[in-house]
């Protein structure tokens, strides 16, 4: 069931709703629900009323209420919703109205605020109901020795794999190895040469310090250059927000890196190590785990 029909459905239950950033709603007068399915409900005029408020919070009760009627954890019902306001008001900032199914239309003034008009029905829905998970018939048991198998194609390709991963896992280690051990034996050769002659040599000390310059670069050098492809699954223009929303993904277990393009863009991504192939899929997966539109990350 789509986010908008659970807005509608959860405000005329509960009388007051609120939307992270866009405003707070709230009935007028007592209404039930439809008790039949595809049952329509008028609406009174003024029925609804909206309060613009760009300072609005999260509403944690509708949450659990998504959760109740999707059966999806919390850290995706709240990504879902998320998406929903943050696209909505990119349609609004665009001078696109952005529809509430079953209540009206929320769209963008001349001053800059939201304001919302409301419709005049509602329209009881079906629910999608779960399948039903049947219990599975316990099998016979039979002492007859089965049939040997062929060589099975499958654990071939998966023991192909494993070993392939295994394969290019040992030689990532090794050359970054070898990069860490050339960057560290100019130190030291400057180090032996010192001691053997018992005075600093000033040439010496400028390599040293050189080379731990260096080392300090490449210590200092983001991790994410390693990474083969990012998937973008957040976009926000206030450094702020980013932060906050990258803490509140991190205490989900989504490891995830912020990305600045440039002072006014800020990016949630994930990072990958699997081959650049692969952008595409993990691309579409995310889009059904975060929900919104997913992109892969192209400085």
């Amino acid at each position: 069931m789509k986010i908008e029909h659970l807005i509608a459905r959860y405000l005329l239950t509960h009388k007051t709703l609120s939307l992270q950033e866009i405003g707070n709603f709230r009935v007028n007068g007592d209404f039930a629900l439809p008790t039949e399915e595809d049952k329509e409900l008028i609406l009174p005029e003024n029925a609804i009323e909206f309060e613009y408020n760009p300072k609005a919070k999260q509403d944690d009760s509708f949450i659990e209420y998504i959760v109740e009627h999707t059966r999806k954890i919390k850290p995706l019902a709240t990504s879902d919703l998320e998406s929903f306001t943050i696209l909505g008001k990119q349609f609004m900032n665009i001078g696109k109205p952005l529809p509430i199914e079953g209540l009206g239309i929320l769209f963008k003034n001349q001053l800059g605020n939201y304001e919302f008009k409301q419709g005049s029905s509602f329209i009881q829905k079906p629910e999608q109901s779960q399948p039903a998970v049947k219990e599975k018939e316990r099998p016979e048991i039979d002492f007859s020795s089965p049939p040997r198998k062929k060589g099975n194609a499958k654990w071939l390709a998966a023991a192909i794999t494993i070993a392939v991963a295994a394969i290019l896992s040992i030689i990532f280690y090794t050359q970054r190895k070898k990069s860490a051990e050339n960057v560290e034996q100019p130190v030291s050769v400057a180090a032996d040469s010192s001691r053997e002659t018992g005075k600093p040599d000033s040439t010496l000390l400028v390599s040293a310090q050189a080379a731990r310059d260096s080392i300090s670069q490449v210590q200092t050098k983001p991790a994410t250059d390693s990474f083969s492809f990012k998937v973008v699954i957040r976009e926000y223009n206030d450094a702020a927000l980013a932060d906050k929303k990258l803490a509140q993904f991190k205490t989900y277990g989504h490891k995830l890196i912020l990305i600045k393009p440039d002072s006014s863009r800020f990016l949630l991504a994930m990072p990958f190590m699997n081959p650049a192939t692969d952008s595409t899929r993990m691309r579409d997966s995310l889009k059904v785990l975060f929900g919104g539109t997913p992109f892969v990350y192209k400085p």
